[in-house]
């Protein structure tokens, strides 16, 4: 009886000093996912602008809690029937501080309208990712 105590004593130690790793682990995915999302959208846009799909231009909105890729030349004017919405962890918070919420990339040469950069950073710890894209469309994270 003794041996079994002490057994799930031990278990509960190693379950108790476990639970920050894991917490940690999984803000750091959560970030993760969200930058790739972020890129993987910006790169999506530019991508469906040079092949001219649709025979209009292509951009991404990032907003609190999702990220929209839309058909259009602004998010306001879109055509929402086109929209591809993509949902940010709920731990995650999105912050331009130049104002690159709304990228928009021109039809042919696929580059970006405006350029700036996104910050990305866990609400539950201080891990902070940014984003970028330059004036030629090139994305740096």
């Amino acid at each position: 009886m003794v041996e079994i105590l002490v057994s799930l004593a031990l278990v509960s130690i190693i379950v108790v000093l476990s639970i920050p790793v894991f917490q940690s682990f999984q803000n750091r995915n959560d970030l993760d996912i969200a930058s790739t999302t972020i890129t993987q959208s910006w790169r999506r846009a530019q991508l469906l602008s040079q092949a001219v799909s649709g025979d209009s231009t292509w951009g991404v909105k990032i907003q609190p809690g999702n990220i929209v890729l839309f058909k259009g030349t602004s998010y306001i004017t879109r055509d929402t029937n086109y929209d591809e919405k993509f949902i940010l962890p709920a731990t995650i918070q999105a912050v331009s501080p130049d104002g690159a919420t709304e990228i928009v990339f021109t039809k042919f040469d696929g580059l970006p309208q405006s350029s700036g950069s996104v910050v990305l950073s866990n609400t539950g710890n201080n891990f902070i990712r940014n984003i970028g894209i330059n004036a030629k469309g090139t994305v740096t994270y």
